[in-house]
């Protein structure tokens, strides 16, 4: 069962959180336009942004370990949004093909078409270790989904299920059945938060990892296409969702 409790701290927060990202794009629209803006300003904002990024990981992690299972079934994001989604958030090869995109973009707007060879190379090679790491998030899920399917889990559920329709739950049987699949449950819990917090680390190396690789101009730049992608993407999945209720 989902932990109400969880979920609406985790919306409240969320919805707070998304409101100042909306803030934080405008900044960086300006910035991307101010040509006086030195480097030390430059550099200020983009921690401000990185900071902001992080923020949404600390409070999720924390919540998720009361239960990580609200997070594999986000009712705060749109079902447009969901299917972009990966292990409870973006996959990370997505973020290079908006860098690509970026660096053939020459109409007005954030673009990267001043990328040079070597940050190019370095990209190109972040984006394979990357691609490893993302490969070994997917065979981790896989072998949770294996423990899920597992004869004894299927086994214990059963008994206790059965337990349960005799109306027998205080027996000696029935309180030992539901402590083993408590532990059972409890581990797979732990699974599937350990995938999920293998999949933020990702996420997360891979934004550091471009960044890195960019001046504080480039960078301020990619943020602001990269903010501009997800309020875009929300506001789309909203008047969907919106729609398909009316219909």
């Amino acid at each position: 069962m989902r932990n109400q409790v969880v979920e609406e701290k985790f919306v409240e927060f969320y919805e707070k959180w998304v409101t100042q990202l909306d803030e934080n794009l405008q900044l960086l629209l300006r910035a991307s336009r101010e040509q006086n803006l030195n480097e030390v300003e430059q550099q200020a904002l983009v921690s401000r942004m990185t900071t902001h990024i992080k923020e949404y990981y600390t409070v999720k992690w924390a919540l998720a370990r009361k239960d990580v299972l609200v997070f594999y079934n986000p009712v705060w994001i749109s079902t447009l949004e969901s299917g972009y989604y990966w292990y409870t958030g973006w996959k990370p090869s997505s973020v290079f093909r908006l860098v690509e995109s970026l660096k053939k973009k020459r109409e007005v707007g954030p673009r990267l078409d001043d990328l040079t060879e070597l940050q190019a190379k370095k990209i190109e090679e972040l984006r394979l270790r990357i691609r490893l790491e993302e490969e070994k998030v997917d065979r981790d899920m896989e072998r949770q989904q294996v423990t899920l399917a597992d004869r004894k889990m299927m086994e214990l559920s059963r008994l206790a299920a059965r337990f349960r329709r005799e109306g027998d739950s205080t027996s000696a049987g029935s309180k030992h059945v539901d402590g083993l699949v408590g532990i059972a449950l409890t581990g797979l819990m732990n699974g599937l938060e350990k995938v999920m917090k293998t999949a933020d680390c990702v996420r997360l190396k891979t934004m550091k990892g471009i960044l890195d690789n960019l001046s504080s101009k480039q960078s301020i730049e990619f943020l602001a296409a990269n903010f501009m992608f997800q309020l875009q993407l929300r506001q789309c999945g909203k008047k969907r969702d919106a729609i398909a209720k009316r219909a």
